[in-house]
């Protein structure tokens, strides 16, 4: 089977994550395994690895690749919000290692016809799971002006929102959008091209955002970050390869909460808050891929990965 998803920062990840070859260890978002494969090849005999997506397409993909591995993976059609009761169904205890990857994948965004990407003319559905919530184009159709705005200055950091969405509006009276091709080129008759090096399609944030706001993505994420830190394991790590400021923020800030001891004022004479540090930071600062890596694979421009160790 051909897998055209180039993983980033594998090699990153892998040294980051698997510290015990015999632990367990979750992908919470397996894509089509390319991450998987590389942790699943580190193991050994009483090693396992727990592989959750909420794409069935995502998940068909993985159970093919992971094969080797036998009994020693699990793939699970889940959102790795819901990491409790994947776990709990399981019957695990605690975990050596989590990993999120929080992008989009090549297949989500080239073969999956439900219009993640600007480029192609598909359903405009962005759903990771399509039998989950409510397809993009009813946000866009139905969605009052005002909150369409939000969306694109809030999850987009679009700074041409409020035209977006007055153009969608007098757009949709006439006819109502059905497809990605159809929302983004209406975009791109509002938002000036960019020139130059880097230069990203007109397009680029307003999907963004729609995706972000179609799927939960920041909620979910919130979820999983306020349960992560009980199921893993001292000496465990966790790893997260955001690719957007506000996905990154979240991820860095609750890394800076767990961090932190005692809350007490300085002149109490004994701890009454009971916070201990829940987690170190295995770096200061966020690692990026190589300009080598990005050369061949112009996705991994913008993944910034952060790991930080159960203490």
């Amino acid at each position: 089977m051909e897998y055209p998803h180039e993983p980033v920062l594998v090699k990153e990840v892998v040294q980051d994550l698997v510290t015990r070859p015999d632990g367990i260890y979750v992908d919470g978002t397996c894509g089509s395994g390319g991450h998987s494969a590389s942790i699943g090849q580190r193991l050994v005999k009483g090693g396992r690895l727990i592989c959750l997506d909420r794409d069935p397409d995502a998940i068909r993909q993985c159970r093919a690749r992971l094969s080797f591995l036998g009994s020693r993976v699990s793939v699970v059609q889940a959102n790795f919000a819901h990491i409790d009761a994947v776990l709990e169904e399981q019957n695990v205890k605690g975990v050596s290692g989590v990993l999120l990857d929080l992008g989009l994948s090549s297949t989500q965004l080239e073969r999956s016809g439900r219009g993640f990407s600007f480029r192609r003319d598909e359903p405009l559905d962005m759903r990771m799971d399509p039998s989950q919530g409510v397809p993009a184009r009813e946000w866009v159709n139905s969605l009052p002006e005002p909150e369409l705005e939000r969306i694109f200055r809030e999850y987009g950091e679009e700074r041409r929102a409020r035209a977006i969405a007055r153009a969608i509006g007098r757009a949709r009276r006439l006819e109502p959008f059905t497809s990605a091709l159809q929302l983004a080129d209406l975009i791109r008759s509002v938002v000036p091209r960019a020139h130059g090096p880097g230069a990203k399609d007109p397009a680029t944030r307003s999907f963004q955002a729609l995706r972000i706001a179609v799927n939960g993505e920041l909620e979910n994420l919130q979820a999983f970050l306020e349960r992560i830190p009980s199921w893993i394991s001292r000496g465990g790590r966790l790893v997260v390869i955001a690719y957007h400021s506000l996905e990154d923020r979240k991820v860095k800030q609750a890394f800076r909460e767990w961090e932190k001891g005692c809350t007490c004022p300085p002149d109490f004479p004994v701890c009454t808050c009971g916070k201990v540090p829940l987690f170190r930071p295995l770096r200061r600062r966020a690692l990026k891929p190589t300009e080598h890596e990005i050369t061949k694979n112009p996705r991994a421009r913008s993944a910034v990965l952060r790991t930080a160790e159960r203490i």
